[in-house]
């Protein structure tokens, strides 16, 4: 060990060499500036040397002659005794001397050797060197016996560094506790001070929960073990977290011996994710799952519980096989759902916060894990809704009204419409069956026209119910869409919310006096509004059209376009009449009228006890009692065949 430490501090041994010689010079400089007034006083003291010898005087041979006081024996044994008073010592080792001297800038030391020893102050720590005083005992390192000049080199940052690896090789061999300062922070890591060199603590290393707080260990001392030594690398990585580990391990296996679903236990948030929360019981981690943090709506688990907080759980589940505890923060607060009839009666007004919005509706928290639903056909009276976030979004505070509890499904139907007066209780007050109002054409469809009379109350007008003349195949035809119509309440269906509505039926049926005044057999004339290869159209005094075939022509013609034109008049006999289809047909052949087509009675238009309006159009018979006559005239015909 003691060779690496001297390869290793080659260039400090050169260092101290230059530092030492430094020195002598200054003192050689300080010597030198002594005043000329200094000199000549102590010239003026010492004597003055004038050539004459005082005392015996010895020759050379006299000197190198055996000395007659002491016999050859005698002095090597005088000898030996002054070479055992000095100590054994050897280069590169730690050795301990007395402290002669301290001054400012060195500390003498002698260590038992035929010279004393020169160690700069700076060396010793300002711990050591405030107690430091002559005849203390301290260690120092032998860098060199003699340098250049004959000086005991010695050093105390080397005798401490040497002490200090030769500690933490033992340390590392026999698992030691050690302590140390955390002086600073790096990459991956912390610097500790362990004595007196730097060692590397890893992150991973400092505790057995995540770090998020490095700095928070600067300047902390704490006990460490030795997991990594390379002395010729001068490389020591030292870990914390191995000696929470250790102690942890006696404490997780007394943990799983006694965990039992149903204990609660007390545990600090070690890591949240997406899914739950890790929970540290001591040793042993448990998975607190996202649905088991409340009985409530929980987005993320960073809701309910943060980093480091303490707090107690429930043991849901144990895994005896892979170990895993499946824990419950919910389960040690009352079921939410436990007498809800009696919290939240039918009728009752409450408030809730909007937590989910789908198609069909809105889900609304009451309280947590109580949440409701307000179907989209619940929420106005009046307005279309196609969609609920046209009435609320996401996190709104709604007012609603509680419809109806299933408490075995754990359903609450709520509703916001029933907060007003619904406008369909006194509706026939308002719209009474056979009265005429004034709407906005609000959609076109096939079947027929919607027609708003007020905002949300809407009434359909079929396609049949637009005119009385026209046969209307799409009500574009007829109507425009934002058009101002005028209608008729035909009917209201209070069960499925529905109002039927007439517009043709604003004025009188002209199919009453058609039938009067064009029975069957009558003669008409017109005039022609249209010619086709099959016959022409006639329109009627009263503004009825009637069709004449060609085949019922008085004369036959080839070409029905060649012998009639557009404004010519025509006369004729009416041999069919049919108000369902709008149709009138007349014929120029008088025989024609003795086949026309018997017609029933129809009932008259009358309001009926139900709410609705019966529209049947009288028939020719009913209106103008020629169904006899013409029954007695067959009945002629008939005799005289």
């Amino acid at each position: 060990m003691s060779e690496d430490l001297n390869k290793n501090n080659k260039n400090e041994e050169t260092e101290d060499t230059a530092v030492a010689e430094e020195a002598a010079v200054e003192e050689v400089q300080e010597e030198s500036t002594e005043t000329e007034g200094e000199k000549e006083e102590a010239q003026k003291v010492l004597p003055t040397f004038t050539g004459e010898v005082a005392g015996e005087t010895f020759t050379l041979d006299q000197l190198e002659a055996a000395s007659e006081d002491y016999t050859d024996e005698e002095f090597h044994e005088l000898a030996g005794m002054y070479e055992n008073t000095l100590s054994e010592i050897e280069e590169k080792e730690i050795v301990t001397g007395i402290v002669v001297s301290v001054d400012d800038k060195y500390v003498i030391v002698d260590i038992g050797f035929k010279s004393e020893g020169i160690v700069p102050v700076n060396e010793f720590s300002n711990k050591v060197l405030e107690n430091l005083k002559p005849g203390d005992e301290v260690e120092v390192f032998l860098d060199r016996v003699e340098d250049r000049e004959g000086q005991l080199i010695l050093s105390r940052r080397k005798a401490d560094i040497l002490q200090a690896w030769e500690n933490l090789e033992e340390a590392f061999d026999t698992g030691e506790v050690i302590e140390g300062t955390i002086q600073r922070r790096i990459k991956g890591g912390m610097v500790v001070d362990v004595f007196g060199i730097d060692a590397f603590l890893p992150g991973s290393q400092i505790d057995v929960r995540p770090v998020r707080d490095f700095d928070a260990y600067v300047g902390k001392t704490m006990e460490f073990q030795v997991v990594k030594l390379n002395m010729q690398a001068e490389n020591v990585v030292v870990s914390h977290r191995a000696l929470i580990e250790s102690d942890l391990e006696e404490q997780r296996e007394e943990i799983l011996e006694t965990i039992e679903a149903g204990q609660v236990l007390e545990g600090i948030v070690k890591n949240i994710t997406d899914f739950g929360v890790f929970i540290d019981l001591g040793g042993v981690d448990g998975l607190l799952h996202i649905t088991d943090l409340s009985w409530g709506r929980v987005d993320h688990p960073d809701e309910i519980v943060k980093l480091d907080q303490r707090l107690n759980v429930a043991v849901i589940d144990f895994d005896e096989k892979s170990k895993r505890v499946s824990l419950g923060l919910k389960q040690l607060q009352p079921h939410p759902w436990t007498e809800i009839n009696t919290k939240y009666p039918d009728n009752l007004r409450v408030q809730g916060r909007v937590v989910s919005i789908a198609d069909y509706g809105a889900f609304i928290e009451l309280e947590k894990g109580v949440e409701g639903l307000i179907h989209i056909s619940e929420m106005s009276w009046t307005q279309h809704i196609k969609h609920p976030s046209q009435l609320v979004q996401k996190d709104d505070i709604i007012e609603c009204v509680v419809l109806n509890i299933n408490e075995d499904e754990k359903k609450i139907s709520l509703g916001v419409k029933q907060l007003e007066k619904d406008p369909w209780e006194d509706l026939l007050e308002r719209y009474p069956v056979g009265s005429k109002h004034k709407g906005e054409v609000r959609n076109l469809t096939n079947f027929g026209v919607f027609v708003e009379l007020e905002p949300g109350i809407d009434g359909l007008v079929h396609v049949s119910d637009l005119s009385w003349t026209e046969n209307v195949d799409h009500p574009n035809e007829a109507v425009d869409k934002g058009e101002e119509l005028e209608v008729v309440i035909l009917a209201v269906d209070f069960e499925n919310r529905r109002i039927t509505l007439g517009h043709k039926q604003v004025e009188d049926n002209p199919w009453e006096k058609y039938a009067e005044e064009y029975g069957l057999g009558t003669k008409v004339e017109g005039e022609i509004t249209k010619v086709t290869d099959k016959g022409v159209f006639i329109e009627l005094p009263l503004g009825a059209d009637a069709f004449l075939p060609g085949d019922k022509l008085e004369e036959p013609v080839e070409d029905v376009n060649e012998a009639f034109s557009e404004g010519d008049k025509v006369e004729g006999f009416v041999v069919e009449f049919d108000e369902s289809s709008k149709t009138i047909e007349i014929s120029q052949i008088e025989s024609d009228t003795k086949k026309a087509p018997k017609k029933k009675k129809k009932a008259k238009k009358k309001s009926s006890d139900s709410g609705k309006v019966e529209t049947g159009t009288p028939t020719l018979g009913e209106v103008s009692g020629l169904a006899e006559k013409l029954a007695e005239k067959d009945k002629d015909n008939e005799d005289e065949d």
